[in-house]
């Protein structure tokens, strides 16, 4: 995964099909739906440390360009909000339950949740919603190879293994 969207797309897409509905940004139509938990997945921060990718991880043979390629990488932490809106508060709380069972399996491929928390249930008046303020931790590895003339191409999150 190369950006920030495509990290909360993974992880929207995870919850789906987990049995939650979930949405990267809030639409109105998606707000009111009736009788289901939805949960808003941001990212709320991406931690890595220094700068730079210090850590040498290997190479990788370049089959189209008959080459080895060095890795480096660092590890870095994904927190994302996962706020869970619903039209009643029995719906957040299935919601809730729904998203710490999809967390307590994993997360999108090569994520890995390192933990959870979610917040009391409150009603949000201008939202005509209950809302339960949730947040889960991922640990990811951001990783970069270097070109023909070392230096890094790009950069790309990836997971740990699941264990």
């Amino acid at each position: 995964m190369r950006d920030t969207g495509e990290l909360r797309r993974a992880l929207a897409d995870y919850l789906r099909q987990n049995g939650l509905e979930a949405v990267t940004a809030w639409g109105q139509e998606r707000r009111l739906r009736p009788g289901r938990a939805v949960a808003a997945v941001s990212l709320r921060s991406l931690e890595g440390g220094a700068p730079g990718f210090q850590d040498y991880l290997g190479e990788r043979y370049d089959q189209e360009k008959g080459q080895w390629r060095e890795l480096y990488g660092k590890k870095v932490e994904l927190v994302f909000g996962l706020d869970v809106s619903a039209a009643t508060a029995e719906e957040v709380q299935a919601g809730v339950d729904v998203l710490g069972t999809a967390l307590g399996r994993g997360g999108p491929e090569g994520l890995r949740c390192v933990g959870f928390s979610a917040g009391e249930t409150a009603y949000d008046p201008a939202a005509r919603r209950y809302v339960c303020p949730a947040q889960a931790r991922f640990s990811a590895w951001a990783v970069a190879e270097t070109g023909e003339k070392d230096a890094f191409l790009d950069f790309e999150v990836k997971g740990e293994s699941k264990v």
